[in-house]
């Protein structure tokens, strides 16, 4: 509001009033005034007039911006390519696993209940036992004991996989006790269940053929049946018709349990209904509802709705007692069938080993009928020998196929194609079962002998007798089964329409925590979830606008407590919108990084309108449409202006930002554009730039004085959370539960201010919040960008340390760094107890600057995880960042880096136990992976050191202790170099060695694959290499995109000593230094600064002279300058004899030199000493740039203190008492770097008087500048030190006793070793003399150390490479989840114009809002063909160009003007644009957006009629807010037309701001908010209404003041 306020007032002639449209003649729909573009034609640039462009007719040559594709931008469709054909894999091959895993699972289960049935008899293919005869096998009840075996590990497999994942879940996260009613209910179901799968296995389905058993498995929904017919509720559409529905599936299924029993009247078939009932209440909970018109089904529903928290806890104890269960009720049922029990164990070695199967020989008179009694004496028997592990086949083939079929049905809805992939192969599991086992019975039955060389032949299905396919429609009751199937379906129809969100958790999409193995395909179709969120469809975007207010997308200032009603939940639909604040820290950028770093913004900025247009105008709801604002704070922006050392100006570098911004967002739009210049706030802490995008949203830069408050990175992220959380969000005038919930969606976009990403990026990243509401932080994939050999190094480390070990911590615990350079954090994560707060630490001791400062974002994430967030890594969220391409920087930028990452990870183990019980993810197991890893970290440099010595002895030859002082000499000289020299003779010495080493590296990898060809493949060194380069290329393979950095791993391989050796020993002993290091520049200085400098430099001049030669003579009695003899002589000055020596005394001029000087210091005492007294009277003080508080002067801000000046201060320059009086200046109101001709365009601005005591307050606080004490930074620097020297030495001796033990093992190797068994060399002697032949075998001897540290890191890689795949295994589903296949939906064709509008609604407004073209100068470079070039309208072009013309600048008026001119009729409006390629714009296309464009045009008038005179929802009133000059602000009006309305009233119906902000006591409005609320009144766009300095004459404005309610408006319309 204060931009708002501080608006210069117009008259009334020359307002807001009229529309310059109507000069041109121009039609009301088409008038686009300068209030939309006013962001490039404003007249507010001191007298430049720039609403109409003219140009020159000999300059309308043109230079427009070539579009250059490089890092974030790079052509990506090869890469979208890829993805839709990997798509299209991943429905195909998803489809066919899912299908042939069910098929298989379900097969295999009915071939081993087909041989569970006792005394089962079937006929013996006679190709080997005799051609002419007829065989039948008995199947021996070892065989039958096997069997029954698979069956009950292929039912326990499941379950031990639940037990284990609630284990897991249970031990490492949180789990909740349920009650003991609930508890004891769902063990009752699940016992059940467990009882009927046991009957149905050993009873049911070996009594019964396989094609009947598949048709039973269609029968077992009765329970969720009933239940989802008793769970629905009045509220449900075509309600009666689904009940009636809902009866006919129950009788279906109740009529498959019964028709069998009852025709085949055998007793034991009664078990069917009882099995099949008890076996569906295992599928109870996921048809009940808390909804339900039952009171039973509700209180269900609530049992259900707490199983959500207690599952995992009762699953432990379930799966046990259900695999206990089943086994218990299987002994039953074979002790009841009259077996004896034990036999399941006393004949369980026989049955999976060799035993016999007994062939009868059927008399020939039989025919091939089967025999009821083979114990006759004239049947003749052979036995054959069992094919014993024909059971663990097909055991395997059921398990994996089950396994298969669970695994990718789920990551079927995970990527979002359930309908083909999950729903469809799930539903046909039965039919084709059916169908393949209808072909397998009928063949062998023909043919005993057709599977002969397949299965073995005793062992087939249960088939049907007398099987024939016309006797199946009639006697195996197809037509039943076609009901029965019809019935699941119905019942089971909620897995056709998912509505889950991209990459659901198992817990979101499953019931159960795994699957049923013995009834995959019942178990996948009835476990799946059906109460999933329901998506908010287009047309209740009305019903959410009313409950909102006016706008979808409006800003979270505008509500009040008083809108909501107290029995009505206060949270807003509006407070959940997303709202991403960029927030970015710049500090000495170069041009390149900063026009990379706009751009980015600028691509947001677009991005955000499309979003924001595509909802206002097309009514479309984009769930991932979120509200955006830039703040950059640049640190140490000002310096010593060039007239006057007591002024300051903006620096070069925020000069340099200032004059790029065009640039960028000409790259951007691809026309020229310049953008309105910034506004200018003087500010508390220096100043504050403003900028509106042509997106309209606001691009905020805080230019940050040192002298007035803290600088560096931290205290600008500090300065960032507490005006953004602080000021903007806690204090809003709103309930509680609305902060909350507007807390939870507020994203802090962390950058850098040379980083490159796409807005794609960055939905990736919110994607994973809205996933995880204990998300804190999230980052992306960063890349190196840059040239040189230190960023070829640089492309490889950050590649593997993504590919590995990112991907490892996100999986297997938390991330620990969410690099500040492109992260995300979640608002209500840094707001809570321990984070923001424990940020603002002042860092008073020596491990403070080197964990606090040094690595600040580390520590931020550290503080996360120590409250129990969780932070992530999104591989497909790419970002690009510029990385030190110098050796010094780059050594400087990881002597920050390497202190900081073990001073936090130390910090995190030292409080591991308390952060386990806090954080979920976080466990004993990860906590011993980060002991490793920090272990490797720390006796890194004694490996490296221990790896040279050994390759110098493989590679040249020489013996271990030759190695060891040729490696240890170099190394102790740089650590005492290091110790001893400044840190450029470091650096260089550092380089040198590199090189050096660079070159012995070459050597070393020589050597040792020489060694390796001595001690072969299989020695430890060969099998550590193999599998480390193995796992860096097959990560490089699965990260396509980036295969190219695995060309760098040789710079990387040469580098090893000096990246992990070298820089280790520099950053450890450079500890103590806490300088940033990097994009260091001189510092401006002031005139005295100057002198001083030049006296110093006088002075030291002097000094180097009297040392010159021969002073070593004059030693000891000065330079003859300062002392006099008794008697002395000189001959012709030549030379000078004294003697009798004693000091000179000061002659008279010397002594009224002094008194001069005395006097002018007592004069300057005086004038200071009046100056206080009477300042009116006194000459006006200078604005003073140096502080003079101490470091515990909070208030220096404030106060200005007496102090006397020391004698350099007093110097004047003589143009300082000059007669010309000096400007008075105040740093709040009129500071000089407001007036500096480098940013003078632009209004200035003052903050509100609330926000400028909030910016006192919190630098009061926090952010005071600390000041340059002597004491406390000699007692500092004195602790770092110290903790330079303990660290060092901690860290030199563990690696001197590291190293020590290992070589001296290495020289003792024969005595104590451990014999490797690989790799083993045979040595074969033939001695001719005795003829014999000496055979010996020569094992490699290995130190136990150095064992068990190749052991260690092979352990390390190991967890780090599955640890990949995993994690590359979901980057993949979440890039798939993410791409869109329209040739596999519904064509376009066949999808309405409607629904074609609203799937591509963001890429239609992308297209109408480009800014390139908007005046009819389309593309004109388009074409093919040899005349292309030849073709061009390079003339008409330049003259269209030199034609005087409005720019438009902003986005929304160029897709309004496109969108007004939309008309399905080209003939007569040629100027439809195309809108895109991909997106066929035919005749019917462009008609619906007509009609949608009419739509919005009628309803916006409808709604703006309905407002006139109605109470304002907000309860404030129209009122005439006063700015801080004591003047009205300009208002608005709206040109009428002849229908009484205007366009712009279509487009805006609540006028503007004021009426919003004018307020009448309706609460109290958050003055710190107001500042983004820019002149039209919109929070996050300039309001569509009219903003003119050029009235048309026949349309003039009454002003006044209305006062009808709330239905006065301020604009002027009326």
């Amino acid at each position: 509001m204060s931009a708002m306020r501080h608006r210069p007032m117009a008259p009334p002639g020359q307002g807001a009033g009229a529309g310059t449209a109507g000069e041109h003649g121009d039609s009301d729909d088409n008038n686009f005034t300068d209030d939309e573009s006013s962001p490039l034609t404003h007249d507010i640039y001191g007298g430049s007039q720039r609403t109409i462009q003219e140009t020159k007719g000999w300059d309308v040559f043109r230079d427009p911006p070539i579009k250059i594709e490089t890092g974030s931008t790079a052509n990506q469709e090869c890469l979208e390519l890829t993805v839709k054909i990997l798509k299209i894999f991943a429905y195909v091959i998803t489809f066919i696993i899912v299908l042939t895993g069910g098929v298989i699972a379900k097969g295999t289960m009915l071939f081993m209940t087909s041989q569970v049935r006792k005394d089962k008899k079937m006929e013996y293919c006679n190709k080997d036992l005799g051609r002419d005869k007829s065989f039948v096998v008995r199947l021996p009840e070892e065989e039958r004991v096997a069997w029954i075996w698979a069956l009950l590990i292929a039912y326990a497999l499941p379950e031990i996989g639940a037990l284990i994942r609630s284990a897991r879940i249970c031990f490492f996260k949180t789990f909740k006790v349920p009650k003991t009613g609930h508890f004891l209910f769902v063990w009752l179901m699940e016992s059940l269940s467990a009882v009927g799968m046991a009957l149905l296995m050993f009873v049911v389905l070996p009594q019964i053929d396989a094609i009947q058993g598949a048709m039973l498995t269609n029968c077992l929904c009765v329970v969720p049946g009933i239940f989802g017919l008793l769970s629905r509720t009045s509220k449900e559409g075509k309600r009666f018709v689904k009940v009636i529905i809902d009866l006919a599936a129950v009788a279906a299924q109740v009529t498959g349990l019964v028709i069998w029993p009852l025709l085949e009247n055998r007793r034991e078939l009664w078990v069917i209904p009882v099995a099949c009932v008890m076996i569906s209440c295992g599928w109870w909970e996921n048809y009940v509802s808390p909804q339900s018109p039952l009171g039973l089904v509700r209180a269900l529903g609530r049992i259900k709705e707490e199983m959500k928290y207690t599952r995992y806890f009762c699953h432990i104890f379930l799966s046990i007692w259900k695999i206990l269960l089943f086994f218990t009720v299987t002994l039953l049922i074979y002790w009841a069938q009259g077996e004896e029990p034990g036999n399941l164990f006393a004949m369980y070695g026989d049955a999976f080993g060799p035993h016999k199967i007994i062939v009868y020989e059927l008399p020939a008179g039989l025919g091939g009928v089967l025999p009821d009694t083979l114990e006759s004496a004239n049947i003749d028997t052979v036995d054959v020998d069992a094919a014993y592990n024909t059971v663990v086949y097909v055991l395997l083939l059921q398990i994996f196929g089950a396994y298969l079929c669970y695994i990718f049905g789920k990551f079927a809805c995970k990527i979002l194609i359930q309908g083909f992939s999950y729903a469809f192969p799930v539903s046909l599991t039965v039919p084709l079962s059916v169908t393949f086992l209808i072909a397998a019975c009928g063949i062998r039955i023909d043919d005993p002998c057709f599977f002969h060389d397949t299965i073995p032949d005793y062992l087939f299905f249960t088939s049907p007798s007398n099987f024939r396919f016309n006797n199946f429609v009639t006697e195996q009751m197809a037509w039943a089964w076609i009901l029965w199937l019809l019935s699941q379906t119905w019942i089971a129809l909620h897995i056709w329409t998912p509505k889950c969100e991209r990459l659901a958790t198992t817990e979101k999409l499953f019931v159960q925590p795994m699957y049923s193995s013995l009834l995959i395909d019942q178990s996948m179709a009835l476990n799946r979830r059906r109460d999933d969120q329901a998506d908010v469809k287009t047309e209740d975007l009305s019903e959410i606008e009313k409950e909102k207010g006016d706008e979808y997308y409006e800003t979270i200032s505008v509500h009040t407590d008083r809108s909501s009603a107290p029995n009505k939940p206060s949270i807003k639909s509006s407070d959940n919108i997303t709202r991403i604040y960029s927030c970015a820290t710049m500090w000495h950028e170069t041009k390149d990084e900063m026009i990379e770093f706009l751009k980015s913004i600028m691509r947001m900025d677009e991005d955000q309108c499309a979003r924001r247009v595509a909802q206002k105008y097309l009514r479309v709801l984009d769930p991932d449409y979120y509200e955006f604002e830039t703040h950059i704070f640049f640190d140490d922006a000002f310096e010593i202006s060039d007239h006057s050392d007591d002024d300051i100006q903006c620096n070069r570098f925020v000069k340099l930002l200032i004059a790029t911004m065009d640039e960028a967002a000409s790259e951007i739009h691809q026309t020229t554009i310049r953008l309105r210049p910034p506004k200018k706030y003087p500010t508390p802490y220096g100043g504050r730039l403003v900028w509106t995008l042509p997106g309209k949203t606001k691009f905020i830069t805080h230019l940050k004085d040192k002298d007035r408050i803290r600088h560096r990175k931290r205290w600008s992220q500090v300065m960032y959370m507490y005006y953004l959380l602080g000021h903007r969000l806690m204090e809003l005038p709103i309930s509680v539960d609305r902060k909350d919930a507007i807390a939870e969606n507020t994203y802090l976009l962390t950058l850098d201010g040379d980083i490159d990403f796409k807005p794609n990026a960055v939905t990736l990243l919110v994607d994973l919040m809205k996933k995880n509401k204990n998300l804190g932080a999230a980052c992306g994939r960063i890349h190196p960008v840059g040239s040189g050999p230190m960023v070829w190094y640089q492309l490889f480390e950050y590649a593997i340390g993504h590919w590995l070990q990112k991907a490892t911590e996100h999986m297997i615990g938390c991330v620990l760094c969410s690099p500040g350079c492109f992260s995300l954090f979640r608002g209500k994560a840094l707001m809570d107890d321990n984070v923001m707060k424990k940020y603002t630490t002042r860092s008073d001791e020596a491990r403070h600057y080197v964990q606090y400062d040094q690595g600040e974002d580390r520590w931020l994430c550290t503080l996360l995880l120590q409250r129990g967030y969780r932070v992530e890594y999104s591989a497909a969220s790419d970002a690009y960042t510029h990385c030190p391409e110098g050796f010094n920087e780059f050594y400087n930028q990881r002597r920050r880096w390497v202190p900081s990452t073990i001073a936090n990870i130390m910090d995190l183990l030292a409080d591991a136990k308390r952060t386990i019980k806090i954080n979920d993810n976080i466990s004993l197991l990860y906590i011993f992976y980060q002991m490793m890893l920090m272990g490797g970290t720390i006796l890194g440099p004694g490996t490296i050191f221990l790896m040279l010595v050994g390759a110098f002895v493989a590679a040249f030859r020489i013996d271990n202790w030759t190695s060891f002082h040729y490696n240890i000499v170099p190394i102790l000289a740089f650590m005492f170099i290091c110790f001893t020299c400044k840190s450029n003779i470091q650096l260089f010495v550092a380089q040198v060695l590199s090189t050096a080493y660079a070159l012995i590296m070459m050597a070393v990898i020589v050597g040792t694959a020489l060694q390796l060809g001595e001690d072969g493949i299989g020695s430890p060194s060969a099998i550590f290499l193999i599998s480390m380069v193995g796992s860096f290329f097959i990560a490089a393979c699965l990260h396509p995109q980036e295969f190219w950095c695995i060309t760098c791993g040789l710079i990387y391989l040469l580098s090893i000593p000096s990246m992990y050796l070298l820089l280790i020993l520099y950053s450890i002993i450079n500890l103590n230094v806490v300088s940033w290091g990097t994009r260091e520049v001189v510092a401006k200085k002031t005139k005295k600064e100057l002198e001083a400098e030049k006296k110093a430099a006088e002075e030291a001049k002097k000094r180097v002279k009297q040392k010159s030669m021969l002073s070593f003579l004059q030693s000891g009695i000065g330079d003859n300058g300062d002392e006099e003899g008794s008697v002395e002589f000189s001959l012709a000055g030549l030379f000078r004899c004294i003697f009798c020596t004693h000091g000179k005394t000061s002659d008279e001029k010397q002594q009224l030199t002094s008194i001069a000087e005395s006097l002018d210091t007592i004069k300057h005492r005086m004038d200071t000493i009046e100056s206080a007294v009477d300042p009116h009277g006194h000459h006006a003080s200078r604005h003073g740039r140096r502080r003079t508080t101490s470091s515990g002067s909070k208030d220096h801000h404030l106060l200005t203190s007496v102090a006397e000046k020391s004698g350099d201060e007093s110097d004047e320059s003589d143009s300082d008492t000059s007669a010309e009086p000096k400007q008075e200046r105040d740093f709040l109101t009129n500071p000089y770097w407001i007036e500096d001709p480098d940013v003078r365009k632009g209004e200035v601005d003052f903050l509100s008087s609330t926000e400028i005591q909030f910016w006192k307050d919190l630098i009061d606080q926090y952010l005071y500048p600390i000041d340059n004490d002597p004491v406390e930074q000699a007692r500092i620097a004195s602790d770092l030190i110290e903790l330079r020297n303990k660290s060092v030495f901690a860290f030199f001796m563990a690696n001197a006793l590291f190293v020590l033990i290992v070589f001296l093992l290495q020289l003792n190797k024969d005595k104590l070793h451990i014999i490797w068994p690989l790799g083993v060399k045979t040595n074969i002697t033939y001695i001719e003399e005795t003829s014999e032949v000496h055979i010996s075998k020569e094992y490699l001897q290995l130190e136990p150390i150095g064992l068990v540290f190749v052991f260690f890191f092979a352990l390390i890689l190991i967890i780090q490479f599955t640890a990949m795949l995993f994690h590359r295994f979901g980057t993949i589903s979440h890039i798939l989840a993410s791409t869109e296949l329209n040739f596999c939906k519904k064509k376009s064709e066949d999808l309405t114009q409607d629904q074609l509008i609203d799937k591509h609604a963001v890429e239609i407004v992308k297209n109408l809002q480009r800014l390139q073209g908007i005046d009819g100068d389309y593309d004109n470079d388009s074409g093919s063909g040899p005349d292309r070039i030849a073709r061009r309208k390079t003339i008409q072009n330049l003259e269209k160009a030199r034609q005087p013309r409005r720019q438009i600048g902003t986005l929304d008026v160029a897709f309004k003007k496109r969108f007004l001119k939309l008309t399905a009729d080209a003939e007569n409006n040629p100027a439809t644009p195309i809108l895109t390629r991909r997106l066929t714009m035919r005749a019917e296309t462009i008609r619906a957006l007509e009609v949608r464009k009419n739509s919005v045009m009628a309803e916006r008038r409808k709604s703006a009629m309905q407002t006139l005179g109605a109470k304002n929802e907000y309860g404030i009133t129209t009122g005439a807010p006063i700015n801080n000059n004591g003047a009205l602000p300009n208002q608005r009006s709206g040109r009428v037309s002849n229908a009484g309305i205007s366009i712009k009233d279509v487009f805006n119906v609540n006028g503007g701001a004021a009426e919003i902000y004018g307020s009448n006591g309706g609460g109290t409005i958050n003055q710190g908010y107001e500042h983004v609320i820019d002149e039209d009144g919109d929070g996050n766009s300039l309001r569509l209404t009219t903003r003119n300095p050029h009235p048309h004459p026949h349309h003039q404005v009454s002003w006044g003041q209305n006062t009808n309610g709330g239905g006065g408006n301020g604009t002027g319309r009326l």
